[in-house]
């Protein structure tokens, strides 16, 4: 059954991860603008050692997207690579003594670094963000198996709408229009729509 928590609790909680002796994977999911960097940043200040794995990293580059027909829907569930997202769950998962290297999401060139971050080998607790962790989708569903704990970042979608506005401001109309109403809205109602049930709801708004 799904406890609403405030970040401190859900701080008390991970804190306790972090110290045991077994790996844990904990899912943070939300839709676009629910404050999951936000709240990673947080949890990282306070929990230096948790790892962090974004599940932006695996975003299919734009060359790719382009020839897809699928660069106005960058952020839509077919614009990611699931599969090798699943892979990096495994390796992770499998706790086996090495360091592993993950990709990063570049906001300011709109575009995945690989292996521009490390997670050691000692780290017992990894956050694990994305819009789609809980997405009750084929292939999706299947990233279940590896969480320990599964959080939803939730806020209004009145508060989701405005903050994404803001995410875009300084374009011109038309182009707020496409970025917002054709891509980042529908994204928005996905996740709130078609999300499995986590075991924890932080509110953001």
């Amino acid at each position: 059954m799904t406890q609403a928590i405030d970040l401190s609790g859900l701080l008390q909680r991970l804190a306790t991860l972090v110290q045991g002796p077994r790996r844990h994977l904990v899912a943070l999911a939300g839709p676009p603008a629910a404050g999951k960097s936000h709240i990673c940043d947080i949890l990282q200040k306070q929990l230096p050692a948790a790892g962090l794995l974004q599940m932006d990293g695996f975003h299919l580059d734009d060359r790719l997207l382009r020839r897809r027909g699928l660069l106005a829907r960058k952020g839509a569930p077919e614009t990611f690579d699931l599969d090798g997202f699943t892979v990096m769950l495994d390796r992770l998962a499998a706790d086996d003594g090495r360091d592993v290297l993950v990709p990063v999401f570049d906001r300011g060139i709109e575009t995945s670094r690989a292996a521009a971050a490390e997670i050691t080998s000692p780290t017992r607790l990894i956050l694990v963000e994305g819009n789609y962790l809980l997405l009750d989708r084929p292939g999706w569903r299947d990233l279940a198996r590896h969480f320990a704990l599964t959080v939803m970042l939730e806020a209004p979608e009145p508060v989701l709408r405005a903050r994404l506005e803001g995410r875009w401001a300084g374009y011109d109309t038309e182009t707020l229009h496409l970025k917002l109403d054709k891509n980042d809205l529908p994204n928005m109602r996905l996740v709130l729509k078609e999300s499995r049930p986590a075991d924890l709801v932080l509110p953001t708004g």
